[in-house]
């Protein structure tokens, strides 16, 4: 059985998907990009701030199914630019403890939606 989890505070989806789904213990979480919810405009004056909108996004997703951060088990992170994986390995690794830090892969894409610079999506486990 699945639960459909939703929250206004992170972008609305944007096609026929959901931010995320409760699957038993297990939340799979849409890719998110850099929405601001409350505005509905996409941030991308720098990869920094790019990069905290999407953790922000996600963070909404996560305390939305009563979970947080150390909950993550699984991340994928597109890049439009290899030469931005520093930056944005950075401001994505403030939010995990380092020792307790999920299984990750980056990779980098020819195209994003909205020509964002990132995506990343999450798999959580209660």
């Amino acid at each position: 059985m699945k639960k459909i989890i939703f929250t206004e505070k992170a972008p609305a989806p944007i096609g026929p998907y959901n931010q995320a789904v409760l699957s038993g213990n297990t939340l799979y979480a849409s890719g998110q990009i850099a929405i601001n919810p409350e505005s509905g405009e996409l941030i991308k004056d720098n990869i920094n701030d790019e990069t905290n909108q999407v953790m922000k996004n996600i963070a909404a997703i996560l305390e939305a199914a009563d979970m947080t951060f150390e909950n993550v088990v699984k991340s994928t992170i597109f890049i439009m630019d290899m030469n931005n994986f520093g930056a944005i390995n950075t401001v994505y690794g403030s939010y995990f403890n380092e020792k307790t830090a999920p299984a990750r892969e980056t990779v980098q894409v020819a195209c994003l939606p909205k020509n964002v610079n990132v995506e990343i999506s999450i798999i959580a486990v209660q």
